[in-house]
């Protein structure tokens, strides 16, 4: 689908690397051409992947069929207003700008153009992002398909109607943190039962991964799992009474409805 497709990423900070050196280790990476404002990550893109490198955008926008716009939601105005004259019906749009909305981005362009909003998180600097896809009035269904192929090489995707965006944020955008702080407590724990720090935080972080890449590649609910270990009268059982006792659940959820909703209170701002 992307095959003969030349792609532009405007801004190539953490997101836009990201995007970059999975395309690149996938063999996607010919005919990719990036633009950034420092001349240092200019040098530095160019020598690690060999891409061309240009420093104005609209001539990017311009030679390019897919335009991704990977830059901090105070620069979009500007941006879009830059390139608005390179953009027409024939390229793709792809926006990962946090909090922005495809609507935002309309205005701004005053145009009818084929616009996808993407939600990758930060997972995707070691390509295991969970990507959230929104597709534009414009847009088409092979226009879906590649933004899944280009958002595919970082991790995996899902498509979503754009007004769920904000649960995305407030779920798998800002889900890392909340598994990180999971992770410290769970090696506190073994701390406090003994265990040298630095054993008890590798033991977290492997169960968490190692938990997390059985139900991804079992495909099995986590209850399902989590009834496989904790057998009747354990200590597993023990344990998730504690945590229940505790308000486990109800707090992660409290959390992810927090975060939607600060993510609803900023885009409104950023409108």
């Amino acid at each position: 689908m992307l095959r003969g497709k030349k792609i532009g990423i405007i801004g190539v900070g953490n997101m836009g690397e990201a995007i970059l050196r999975g395309l690149h280790q996938k063999g996607m990476a010919k005919g990719i051409v990036v633009t950034d404002i420092r001349p240092d990550r200019q040098v530095y893109i160019k020598k690690t992947y060999g891409v061309e490198v240009v420093s104005d955008n609209r001539q990017l926008s311009s030679q390019v069929q897919i335009v991704i716009l990977a830059i901090k939601p105070q620069d979009i105005k500007g941006v879009l207003q830059e390139i608005s004259p390179a953009l027409d019906s024939s390229k793709l749009i792809i926006s990962i700008v946090a909090g922005v909305s495809l609507g935002t981005i309309s205005s701004i362009l005053d145009k009818d153009l084929r616009l996808v909003r993407a939600m990758p998180n930060i997972a995707a600097l070691v390509l295991e992002s969970a990507t959230a896809l929104s597709q534009g009035g414009e847009a088409s269904a092979e226009d879906m398909e590649m933004a899944q192929g280009i958002f595919g090489a970082l991790g995996r995707t899902v498509v979503l109607p754009e007004v769920l965006m904000d649960a995305v944020t407030g779920m798998s955008g800002s889900g890392p943190a909340y598994v990180c702080l999971f992770i410290e407590a769970l090696a506190d724990g073994g701390v406090r039962m003994g265990l040298p720090r630095k054993a008890a935080l590798e033991l977290a972080i492997q169960t968490v991964l190692g938990t997390a890449r059985l139900l991804s590649e079992g495909g099995e609910h986590p209850a399902y799992l989590k009834d496989r270990v904790a057998s009747p009268g354990g200590t597993t059982i023990a344990g998730i009474a504690s945590l229940e006792a505790r308000g486990f659940r109800g707090a992660v959820m409290e959390a992810v409805a927090s975060a939607t909703q600060r993510s609803k209170e900023l885009a409104k701002m950023k409108g």
